[in-house]
């Protein structure tokens, strides 16, 4: 197959303002309509129906506001039930508004199930995923400063915390609820955002160290073409078993798909459209590659 010879270094301030739109819309969204949490942080209760006929969402509602239930958020599953999230916090109290919705709807007793779960332990649920974030990123930092460099390492950092923000956005502006699934896929997502930066980062440090009568700038633009269609095909293939899971799966799978599926294509855009332009500007502020910058530059 021949090696595309895309000009990625020539558009690198398109790339970059695009990045930034994208972040500044995220953070907006993040800031102006915020995150939908599941009770698994904040506390409360699920009720799972799944043997239901003839009741309609408002009429589940109806009845759970009936029993003294404020705001109830009723969604229909694809297998004819609900899944009722109210902020009863207390088992006793979740199991009689479950106990009053039945009898008020005419259910069977078994039709449902409640999941109660408290504030403490969603602060936990929090702490834990906030600290997760936090010793991947440290750990990344650590191994990326001591296999490469600082520099690799610090805009290594900077592509992941792009796709976790847009990622988050993406959550913020279409309203989709944050559950631990979404933590374990935004934990993943990390994983293969590094995957694709290294990649591009190993390919550079090689070329680098035979540099000759060509810029850094150059020399980088080289390195991402000749890992580019490697970088594609990889993520494609990882692609498909979580579109899959969007499509086909359950809710519990959704949740972590549609997450995934944000971060893989935003971490393949963000090796090349961020990583690497924003290291390959720092490298060539170095004196070394400065003087390769005023005698070997052309046009990008």
């Amino acid at each position: 197959m021949r090696r595309p010879t895309i000009d990625f270094m020539g558009v690198r301030w398109w790339f970059l303002g695009f990045s930034a739109l994208l972040m500044v819309v995220s953070l907006a969204a993040i800031g102006i309509r915020g995150l939908e949490f599941g009770i698994e942080f904040q506390g409360g209760t699920v009720v799972t129906f799944t043997e239901v006929s003839g009741v309609g969402v408002e009429e589940m509602r109806a009845a759970f506001e009936g029993q003294g239930v404020a705001s109830p958020q009723v969604q229909s599953t694809e297998d004819g039930g609900f899944i009722v999230r109210t902020t009863e916090s207390d088992p006793d109290g979740a199991t009689a508004h479950y106990r009053g919705v039945v009898e008020q709807l005419g259910l069977p007793d078994d039709a449902g199930d409640v999941t109660t779960i408290g504030p403490g332990w969603g602060r936990n649920i929090t702490n834990a995923a906030l600290l997760a974030l936090t010793l991947s990123i440290a750990a990344i930092l650590l191994y990326t400063s001591l296999r490469f460099e600082y520099k690799m390492a610090g805009t290594a950092v900077v592509a992941l915390l792009h796709d976790v923000i847009i990622a988050l956005g993406i959550y913020a502006l279409v309203g989709r609820e944050v559950t631990p699934n979404t933590i374990a896929a935004v934990l993943t997502i990390v994983g293969y955002s590094l995957y694709d930066t290294i990649v591009v980062f190993h390919r550079i440090r090689e070329n680098s160290q035979r540099l000759v009568k060509q810029t850094f700038m150059s020399m980088a633009n080289d390195s991402i073409n000749q890992v580019f269609m490697r970088s594609i095909n990889t993520s494609i293939t990882s692609l498909i078993p979580p579109l899959a899971m969007l499509l086909f799966g359950g809710e519990t799978l959704k949740d972590f798909a549609f997450a995934l599926v944000i971060g893989l294509v935003s971490g393949v855009y963000s090796s090349v459209g961020v990583a690497s332009p924003i290291y390959a500007m720092w490298k060539e502020r170095e004196p070394k590659f400065q003087a390769l910058k005023k005698r070997y530059a052309r046009a990008s």
